[in-house]
C-alpha cells in the first residue's frame, strides 16, 4: 500500500512535511526573526523542492486532491476515469475557497476549480479529445462543495455529507440583474436569455454575510472557437475572443462553444456567480450588476450605512479595478439580503498622483447608462450593454489601466483595501499602458500591491487616497531603483507576482504568489512559489510557506478559530515539470487543498 493509501486508511490526511527535508532547505540558513509582534513565527528560506514547507512548529496535511471522491461510490483517482466519475470527484486546479462552519464538528468547504491540464487529465495528454473527454474536462471545472467533519481534532472530507455537490461547466444557472433576458444573452437553446449553462475558469472568490459563496469567472475566452472564421468585431477582441480556443476542443463536441454557431454564448460568461452552499438543490445565480470581465475575486464589505460594497479586479494587463455598491441595504437576518447583488451601481477606478511619489488620490467613475458618455452615440444602446461590455465602458469613462488587478481584500478594521497587481510586460511598452503614478515600473516583471483608504472611511464615497504598499523586486540582482523593490523587500523575503491575498481577523496580511519559479536571472533567490505574511502597520514581510515544483499558491480560508488555515496548491508539475506532488514516487501531480495547523494547536501566524 502506498504511504498516501496507508494514511487515508488510518483516517489521517497526507503529511506534506514528510517531503520537506531537502538538501536545499537544510543548506540555507534560517532567517533571523524580526520585530513584528503581530507575526509569531520565524521566516523560512526559499525552496525548490517538490514539497510544501512551513515554519518550525507547524505542519501541513493534504485535505483533498483533484480526482479524490466527494461522494460515496465514486471511484479512486485515475487518469482513465470518465466524465461520470469526475462528476463525483473533486475538480481540478483548485483556486479560491471559503470555509463555512455548520457546528463545532461540521463544516462546508467551497472551492473553485479553475481549469484543467490536458497533459495530466487524459492518458493521451489531450492529443485526440473525444466527446466524453470534453465532458470530463467540463466536469473538472467549476466549483466543488464538500462537507467536512472533525475527527480527532482534524478536519476531514465527509463522503456521506448531503451537501456534497459539484457545480460544473454544464450546471444550469440563472442570469439576474439588468442584463437578464437581453438580446445579447439569447441563444438558440435559450430564447429567454436567462437560463445559462455552466461556469468555468473559476478563479478566486468571495463570501457574503448572508451565507452564500461568490465564484468569479476569469479567462472564459479560452474555451471558445469560431469554425466559420467570422469577423467578430471589437467587443469580442476586447475580451480576448478569436477564432481559436486554448486547446480544450469543447467546441468540437458542444455547439455552445462554437461562436460561428452561437455568437452570444461568450456574453453569458465572465460574471460573478452566487451559490448557496447549504442548499444542494439551489440554482446558482449570475449577477450581471457586477459587470462582465475577467473577474479575479469579489471582496465584499458592509459599509457603515448598510450598503454592500464589492471590490473587483479584472485580471488582464492594462485592465481595470471596479467597485459595486448595492442599491438596497443589508439588514441582519433579513431574507431580502439574498437579492442585494441584484441591483446597484458599478464604478471603475481612476488613480491620480505624481509619478515617483508612490501615493496619490483617486476617484470612482460611475458606469451607469446615460452618464459619463455611456450613450448610444458611443456604442451603448441601453443599460444592459454597459454591463455586458464593462471593459469598453471603463475605457469610455477614462479609467486607469492597471498591471493585472488580481485579488482585493479589505482590512478587518474596514478602513483600508489592498489589491495585488501581479505583473505587466506591456507597461510603458504599449501606448495604451503608459507608466503612471500607481503603475510606476516599466514592464513590471515582479508586481506590486496597492492600498487605498476610502474618504472618511466611507466605502460608497466617490474618492479615496492610495499608496503603494510594496513593490516586489530583487535587491540581489538589482542593487537600486524600482527593480530592487521597496524598502520592505530584502534578500530574505523576495518574491514575484503577488496574486492571492487576504487578512485574518488579527490583521495579518497573507500574500500568495503565481510567478516565475526558475530561480535564475532576474528571479534568482526566489525559489518556488510561496505564501508570505505581512504586518500592515510596519510593512514587514516574512515568508511563511513554499510550494512544490511549478505550482501556484492560491486560495486562502480559515476555520473560525483561526487554528486551521486552508491553502491551495495549483498545477504542480505544470508543463510536465518534474513534480509528483502530493504522493511522490512516479505519481501524477495533482492540485490539492492543504491544511496548515500549529503543532501546539494555536492560532496560525500568532
Amino acid at each position: 500500500m502506498s504511504r498516501r493509501g496507508f494514511l487515508k486508511g488510518t483516517g489521517a490526511a497526507t503529511t506534506v512535511g514528510f517531503f520537506a527535508a531537502t538538501p536545499l532547505s537544510q543548506a540555507v540558513a534560517s532567517v533571523k526573526p524580526a520585530s513584528s509582534a503581530l507575526m509569531g513565527f520565524d521566516a523560512i528560506p526559499i525552496s525548490t523542492s517538490d514539497a510544501v514547507t512551513v515554519p518550525e512548529g507547524y505542519q501541513a496535511n493534504v485535505l483533498i486532491s483533484w480526482g479524490d471522491a466527494i461522494k460515496n461510490g465514486a471511484p479512486a483517482f485515475s487518469q482513465n476515469n470518465d466524465s461520470k466519475a469526475q462528476e463525483m470527484q473533486f475538480g481540478d486546479n483548485n483556486d479560491g475557497m471559503t470555509f463555512f462552519l455548520i457546528d463545532n464538528d461540521r463544516a462546508v468547504l467551497v472551492v473553485n476549480n479553475e481549469y484543467t491540464n490536458n497533459e495530466y487529465l487524459y492518458p493521451h495528454q489531450g492529443k485526440s479529445i473525444t466527446a466524453d473527454d470534453a465532458r470530463k474536462a467540463q466536469a473538472a471545472h467549476g466549483v466543488s462543495v464538500i462537507e467536512l467533519k472533525k475527527n480527532f481534532g482534524q478536519w476531514q472530507v465527509n463522503l456521506d455529507g448531503r451537501l456534497n455537490r459539484r457545480v460544473t461547466a454544464y450546471t444550469e444557472m440563472e442570469m439576474t440583474g439588468v442584463a437578464a433576458g437581453h438580446d445579447l444573452l439569447k441563444t438558440s437553446a435559450d430564447k429567454s436569455g436567462k437560463k445559462i449553462l455552466g461556469t468555468f475558469n473559476n478563479c478566486a472568490n468571495g463570501q457574503t454575510p448572508w451565507g452564500t459563496y461568490l465564484t468569479c469567472e476569469e479567462n472564459f475566452n479560452g474555451y471558445f472557437a469560431d469554425t466559420k472564421g467570422t469577423e467578430l468585431g471589437e467587443s469580442y477582441a476586447r475580451y480576448g475572443l478569436n477564432t481559436k480556443d486554448r486547446g480544450y476542443d469543447w467546441y468540437k463536441h458542444d455547439a455552445r462553444f462554437d461562436m460561428g454557431k452561437e455568437p452570444n454564448e461568450p456574453h453569458r460568461h465572465g460574471w460573478v456567480v452566487e451559490i448557496d452552499p447549504m442548499n444542494p438543490n439551489s440554482t446558482p445565480k449570475k449577477r450581471s450588476a457586477l459587470g462582465r470581465f475577467k473577474h479575479e475575486n469579489a471582496a465584499l464589505t458592509v459599509n457603515g450605512d448598510g450598503h454592500v460594497v464589492v471590490y473587483l479586479g479584472d485580471d488582464e494587463r492594462g485592465e481595470h479595478l471596479y467597485k459595486f455598491v448595492s442599491k438596497n441595504k443589508y439588514v441582519e437576518g433579513a431574507e431580502s439580503n439574498r437579492d442585494l447583488l441584484e441591483e446597484g451601481t458599478l464604478y471603475v477606478a481612476k488613480f491620480e498622483g505624481t509619478q515617483g511619489e508612490l501615493k496619490g488620490k483617486g476617484q470612482w467613475l460611475e458606469l451607469t447608462w446615460g452618464k459619463n458618455g455611456l450613450t448610444p452615440e458611443n456604442g451603448f444602446p441601453d443599460a444592459a450593454s454597459v454591463m455586458v461590455f464593462a471593459r469598453m465602458a471603463a475605457t469610455q469613462v477614462g479609467a486607469t489601466t492597471m498591471d493585472r488587478p488580481e485579488w482585493v481584500t479589505v482590512h478587518p478594521d474596514n478602513l483600508s483595501v489592498f489589491c495585488t497587481l501581479t505583473n505587466n510586460k506591456y507597461r510603458g511598452v504599449k501606448e495604451s499602458q503608459p507608466i503612471n503614478a500607481v503603475n510606476p515600473r516599466e514592464k513590471n516583471p515582479y508586481g506590486h500591491i496597492v492600498r487605498w483608504n476610502p474618504t472618511a472611511g466611507n466605502h460608497t464615497s466617490d474618492t479615496f487616497e492610495w499608496d503603494i504598499y510594496v513593490i516586489a523586486g530583487n535587491p540581489e540582482v538589482h542593487k537600486s531603483g524600482l527593480m530592487a523593490g521597496t524598502d520592505n523587500i530584502n534578500k530574505d523575503n523576495m518574491f514575484n507576482s503577488p496574486d492571492g491575498i487576504g487578512f485574518d481577523k488579527s490583521g495579518r496580511l497573507w500574500i500568495q504568489t503565481d510567478g516565475k519559479y526558475s530561480n535564475k536571472g532576474d528571479f534568482a533567490g526566489m525559489g518556488n512559489n510561496q505564501m508570505l505574511c505581512s504586518d500592515p502597520a510596519t510593512g514587514e514581510i516574512r515568508r511563511f510557506l513554499t510550494g512544490p515544483i511549478a505550482c501556484e499558491i492560491t486560495g486562502l480560508t480559515f476555520s473560525p478559530d483561526y487554528k486551521t488555515m486552508f491553502v491551495g496548491v495549483q498545477h504542480p508539475g505544470e508543463d510536465l515539470a518534474p513534480s509528483h506532488f502530493p504522493e511522490g514516487g512516479n505519481a501524477v501531480p495533482r492540485s490539492s487543498v492543504v491544511m496548515i495547523t500549529r503543532k501546539d494547536g494555536g492560532v496560525i501566524g500568532a
